[in-house]
Parts: structure tokens; C-alpha cells; sequence
């Protein structure tokens, strides 16, 4: 009998632990190829066409459109085609132990988010040049643990059958009482371990067994009540001669708030891009010493540049973004020390050590709002491009993010973000810093303000800007002298433009 291979959900960038899938590319039976695209998934990022490491037979397809899929989850068993047969090997394998395949699975979950960033094809992660391999040790002498204890007289299992990963699949879902093995997602661990809820007798509503969120969910909202026998003698006599309240079957079906007596009308999970967005947000408050600088500029020149382009070129005028992106690759060569990053290591010896990174090159991101949330894709080498150049970068990059076709790569790999938050009628924040970057620049709204020029008052186009960064890398002086030299040149544009 041909032994199936059992595709597992890669990591597919950004560390990310799980995926929405939204639609599968083949159907049980197809014949495919390798890296042929077999399924649409949705990540916190954006929506990733998988492609098969396999070629052969599609023989089962685990997990319906709409589930959610956790990283080293089995996503797919093929059939391979015969010049993939991996010769047999003479021994006798026995059952793995539950443990064991659980600690594999997690330790398979762990080198996919660790690795390189050419996540999908051929799924090679390690960083460097070194290739890592996952192996599985050989058994020999090993006895299996039961699956389910046994009842009396029943004879015992063969345990020289040889396993397939789909049996291995299997036994990671399978329930052992009074154990974990049941539940293979980390994000379920993580939820109950937050809410102290025990899992280790807990009977799961997934297939044998398993324990899905919204087990734990439920086990979170229902509240344990203390055994009458083990309450205070004072609580007891108080719970027999006090009248028993009448609670209304809608005050305790979870639709009410307990601590404002308020309604809930909706509940809305967090997940996709806005939980990436919380937890990105939520590390750099947590993590990075902010500091924050701001100034008003006179942006009446500027304008009035764009206004005599766009009257002599109409439809090839770049945005004001993208000037100011140019004026901000500009200030990044004069300070450098804003386009770096700051990390913290442990040596061999166990000491933790700390260096700041700086980087040949910039890679310009800026803040888009989309139907999925707010992103930040990058523009590659920013520094090289003209303000032509990078307002095409803008317009391809806010289309691509827009229909959630954005790659782990373009959403990852900024150095430097700008924020023009102007565009909603704002005229100044306090971002916060798009982690593990070290800095962002806001740019207010235009507006007509009074202006004080060569000792006259009159109306000037004004907008501020806000730097917002990391105190480690730099100080105020830093800080201060590439917002100066943006606004300066806000001010005075066409000394900066001789590319146009």
C-alpha cells in the first residue's frame, strides 16, 4: 500500500501562527504538481496562495473554507507519484508516544516561524546557508502508550504495525484522559493558560476530542461555583435564611456586562489585521522608550510646486506624499541612526546583549487604510527612487494592500515609516511606532493659517509634523535636526527635486 504524505500548513511569514482558509484550489482525486497552488488562505497580512511541496494524487483535504488553520496543522494528504517512493525501511517502527508527536509538532510549528522568509516554496526556513533538517529518530525497542485504555480481555494491539503520517496526524488529535495531547493549537494553550482554565479533563467538541477555542470560550464564561460543603459556615447560614433572587434568564446568557449592567448589542472577535495591528501596537508601547517631537511648516511652496506641475503635466504630477517621502530619504542619509534597529540577544554563555542594527538602504513605509485594517506596506530602496518613482510605488502598493494581495515581504520589511494622517482631517498625533521600527514621522492636514513672512502677517499654507521616536538609538538633538531638515525642506522644495 502507498504511504500518503501529509502536507502540514507552513509558516508563511511574519511569524504568524495561523491562517483563515478561504478556498481550496483542487479537490480530492486532482493530480497536481509541485509548487502548483492548492489553496487561498487569509493571515493577519493579507490573503497567500499555498503551493503543494508534492506532486501526486490529492487523496484528503483537512479543513473546510472559513476554519480557521493553526501553522504545523495538516492541511493536506497526497498520494505521491512514484518517483517520490521513499524506500522502506526493514525495521519495525513502533508507535510513537503521544508526547513525543506533540513535542514534534510543536517543535516543527517552531522551526517554520523561525526561518529565512522563502516560506512557501520548497519550505525552506533555516536563515543562512546552513539547511536544517527535521529528523525522526529511529524506534526499536520502544513500547507505544494506549490510545484509550482498554477494557478487560481485550487482546493487545500489534505493535509491529508500521504507522503512516496520516496515522500520525491522528494520533495528535486523538483525546488521552487526564492528558493535553488533545489540544494542538498553541493559541487555545496560550487563551486557557491567561484564564487559568484547566485542560486537562476537559472534553473537547472537536473531532475525537479535540479542544477548540471555543471550548475554551465557554469554560471561560461559565463560572465555577464553590461546593456548598466547602463554603464558610457564615456563607451557608446566609444561604439558607436569605430569600433566593430571581435572576433573569437574560441577565445570565452573557448579554449583559457585568461591571456597567449595560446591554451588549454586538460582540466583534479581534482577529485578521486588526489583531496583528493590536499586537504590534500593544509590544511597541510595551517595548520601546518613545519620545516625541513636532513642528509647524510653512508647506506654501511646496503647494504651489505641485500646482504648477500638475498645470503643465496633469497626468503625471506626483502627490504631496510623495515628495515628502523623498525629503524623508533624504533626512535618513543625514541621520541615519532613525533608520536602525534595536535588538536584544542572549551570547552562548547566557548573557543578554544588545546592539543597534543600521541598514544600507531604506525601506520607506507608509500607514494605507483598507476595508482589512490599517497596514503599512514598504517601498524597497526608497532612497534610489525620485519622487515620480515613489509616488508609482505609492499607488501600486495602496492598490495591492487594498485587495489584500500584499506579500509578507512588502509588509514587512520597512525600516522607516511615515504616517499622513492629515488625509482624515487631523492636524497632529502622537503615533505610536510601527514595531520593530524606530521611528515614525506624522504629517498633519493643510490648512490656512496666519504666518508671520519677512516681518508681514499673511495667509499661509501650514501643516505639522510629528516625529515620534525611540529613545535608545538617539537622542532629542538627532530627532530635532532630521525633523528641521524635512521641514526645511518642505519650505524650500526645489532644491530637493533636481530628479523630477
Amino acid at each position: 500500500m502507498t504511504e500518503r504524505k501529509v502536507f502540514l500548513l507552513p509558516d508563511l511569514g511574519e511569524g504568524l501562527t495561523e491562517a483563515e482558509l478561504l478556498n481550496w484550489l483542487v479537490a480530492v482525486g486532482d493530480e497536481i504538481r509541485v509548487d502548483q497552488p492548492i489553496a487561498e488562505v487569509e493571515t493577519a497580512k493579507s490573503v497567500v496562495e499555498v503551493p503543494s511541496p508534492y506532486a501526486g494524487t490529492v487523496a484528503e483535504l483537512h479543513g473546510e473554507p472559513g476554519e480557521t488553520l493553526d501553522v504545523g496543522k495538516p492541511l493536506m494528504s497526497v498520494t505521491p507519484t512514484e518517483s517520490q517512493f521513499e524506500p522502506v525501511e526493514t525495521e519495525t517502527t513502533l508507535v510513537e508516544p503521544l508526547e513525543t508527536q506533540e513535542t514534534a509538532a510543536e517543535a516543527y510549528r517552531t522551526e517554520e516561524r523561525a526561518g529565512s522568509g522563502n516560506v512557501l516554496i520548497g519550505y525552506g526556513t533555516p536563515g543562512g546557508t546552513t539547511t536544517v533538517r527535521r529528523t525522526r529518530p529511529r524506534r526499536t525497542n520502544s513500547v507505544a502508550e494506549p490510545v484509550e485504555t482498554a477494557p478487560v480481555g481485550t487482546e493487545p494491539q500489534d505493535d509491529t504495525k508500521l504507522t503512516t503520517p496520516a496515522d500520525d496526524a491522528l494520533l495528535l488529535r486523538t483525546r488521552v484522559p487526564g492528558k493535553l495531547g488533545a489540544v494542538v493549537s498553541p493559541l487555545v494553550r496560550r487563551m486557557a493558560k491567561e484564564h487559568g482554565v484547566d485542560l486537562g479533563h476537559m472534553q473537547g467538541s472537536g473531532e475525537s476530542g479535540l479542544i477548540m477555542r471555543r471550548d475554551v470560550e465557554a469554560a471561560i464564561k461559565s463560572p465555577v461555583v464553590e461546593p456548598f460543603e466547602t463554603q464558610p459556615a457564615e456563607t451557608k447560614l446566609r444561604a439558607l435564611i436569605e430569600p433566593v433572587e430571581t435572576v433573569s434568564t437574560n441577565s445570565i446568557s452573557g448579554n449583559v456586562d457585568t461591571r456597567t449592567g449595560l446591554r451588549i448589542i454586538s460582540r466583534t472577535p479581534v482577529r485578521g489585521v486588526r489583531k496583528a495591528v493590536a499586537a504590534n501596537m500593544s509590544r511597541s508601547r510595551s517595548e520601546i522608550p518613545e519620545a516625541t517631537v513636532w513642528v509647524d511648516v510653512d508647506a506654501t511652496a511646496l503647494v504651489d510646486l505641485r500646482a504648477g506641475l500638475k498645470k503643465a503635466h496633469p497626468h503625471h504630477t506626483p502627490g504631496l506624499l510623495a515628495f515628502l517621502a523623498r525629503f524623508v530619504t533624504a533626512a535618513l542619509k543625514k541621520y541615519p541612526e532613525l533608520n536602525t534597529r534595536f535588538v536584544s540577544r542572549e551570547d552562548a554563555s547566557g548573557a543578554e546583549s544588545q546592539e543597534i542594527l543600521e541598514f544600507d538602504g531604506v525601506n520607506l513605509g507608509f500607514a494605507a487604510q483598507t476595508d482589512r485594517g490599517l497596514v503599512v506596506p514598504s517601498i524597497r530602496s526608497a532612497e534610489k527612487l525620485s519622487a515620480s518613482e515613489l509616488d508609482g510605488e505609492i499607488k501600486r502598493l495602496t492598490a495591492v494592500v487594498r485587495n489584500g494581495k500584499a506579500t509578507p515581504k512588502e509588509l514587512g520589511s520597512g525600516t522607516f515609516t511615515v504616517n499622513n494622517y492629515g488625509v482624515f482631517g487631523v492636524d497632529g498625533s502622537a503615533a505610536i511606532i510601527n514595531y520593530p521600527e524606530v521611528a515614525i514621522l506624522g504629517i498633519g492636514r493643510i490648512i490656512d493659517k496666519p504666518w508671520v513672512v519677512e516681518d508681514e502677517l499673511a495667509v499661509r499654507k501650514v501643516t505639522e509634523l510629528t516625529l515620534t521616536f525611540d529613545h535608545r538609538v538617539c537622542d532629542g538633538g538627532t530627532a530635532a535636526g532630521f525633523l528641521r531638515y524635512v521641514a526645511d525642506a518642505i519650505e524650500a522644495p526645489t532644491s530637493l527635486l533636481a530628479d523630477l
